[in-house]
């Protein structure tokens, strides 16, 4: 089971989801762990190279978490937000990118 690492203030955010969308979180971030696929997810190349979208939605809107599980043998979670758009802003990519950016440095 690969283990997870929050970057940023991405598990304070996840902590703040309401209660059901943090469970569903939990949940797909633990298939992810032991090497399956979320159940609805999109890959996110603008960000980077093996960077993934877990997408949830309830009553309260749409909630997304933005990780890569692709360096070392570690998911690291880049970011995690609400979306308050149909379209992802460019801040929450930026962030996200950063993020990725700062792994790879070291």
């Amino acid at each position: 089971m690969k283990e997870i690492t929050f970057l940023g203030n991405s598990l304070d955010c996840i902590r703040e989801f309401p209660n059901e969308i943090r469970q569903q979180s939990g949940y797909e971030l633990h298939k992810v762990q032991n090497g399956e696929m979320p159940t609805d997810f999109k890959p996110m190349p603008t960000i980077g190279r093996g960077v993934m979208e877990i997408r949830l939605r309830d009553e309260n809107g749409a909630f997304r978490i933005i990780y890569t599980a692709k360096i070392e043998n570690m998911i690291y979670v880049l970011h995690a937000f609400q979306k308050k758009t149909q379209r992802t802003s460019q801040q929450d990519l930026n962030l996200a990118k950063q993020r990725l950016n700062e792994i790879k440095q070291g």
